[in-house]
């Protein structure tokens, strides 16, 4: 019923930016969590920020902080994540994901996400 859908992947050199969008379609409620998350080759997937949406808290992971923004949009159930200063490291799978407020403990945590998006692709070349 609720389906998260990102875009705005791509391919860019170390240094660029990138802005990706999610909307999220199917849900109600004013307060609930939505964040991002990737998954290199070979890695487990890592919580990089996160946003209480109705209340405007932010939440990020430390290997982003100062380079990633988030925050959510004028539609509602519409998020970004802004990306500044792209490294090689930050190449990854994107996923957008929402959260009902009863099940998030751990705001960056996967567990505490109960709809996800299909992801967006970003590659940093150096």
């Amino acid at each position: 019923q609720v389906q998260p859908v990102e875009s705005g992947g791509g391919s860019v050199q170390a240094g660029g930016s990138l802005r990706l969008s999610c909307a999220a379609s199917g849900y109600t409620y004013s307060r609930y969590f939505m964040g991002w998350f990737r998954q290199a080759p070979g890695k487990e997937l890592e919580g990089v920020a996160s946003i209480y949406i109705g209340v405007g808290i932010t939440y990020y992971a430390d290997s982003v902080k100062g380079r990633f923004t988030i925050s959510q949009g004028n539609v509602k159930n519409t998020l970004y994540l802004q990306i500044d200063n792209l490294k090689p490291e930050d190449t990854a799978m994107y996923y957008c994901a929402l959260g009902d407020p009863s099940r998030v403990y751990d705001v960056l945590g996967e567990r505490s996400y109960n709809y996800w998006g299909q992801g967006t692709q970003v590659t940093v070349s150096s």
